[in-house]
Formats: structure tokens, sequence, C-alpha cells
């Protein structure tokens, strides 16, 4: 998904990526201390998208605040 896409998602659909990232993150440093993984350039990359989502969650909070304050 692009980050224009991820920008006008709802934060409950943002949540719920966040979620699934996370658990997808906790199931491969499993594997890995199974010593299951073979690529373990995963981790890196669901990490990379687990904080392109907090910062669009934050981001989206920030402009509502904003919004709300006048």
């Amino acid at each position: 998904m692009s980050d224009k896409n991820k920008n006008d998602s709802s934060i409950s659909d943002l949540i719920i990526q966040l979620d699934e990232n996370e658990q997808s993150l906790q199931n491969l440093r499993f594997q890995k201390s199974m010593q299951q993984l073979e690529d373990l350039s995963q981790i890196k990359k669901v990490k990379k998208k687990i904080a392109r989502i907090k910062t669009i969650i934050h981001e989206n909070a920030l402009k509502n605040k904003m919004k709300s304050d006048g």
C-alpha cells in the first residue's frame, strides 16, 4: 500500500494494520530464535512498516488536535 493510501486510511484501519505487523514481527523474532528464519531482512522491513504506521497515526492525531484548537 502506498503512503498516500495509508494517509487516507481511517485510524481504525491503521490500528488493525499496526496490530497485524506487530504480531508478524513477534513471529519473525520467534522464528529467528529457533533458527528457522532464512531472510533476516524481513525483521527490518516489518519494523519500518510499524514505524511508518505509528507516524501516520501520530500525524493524524496532531492534525485533529490542531483542528479542534482552532
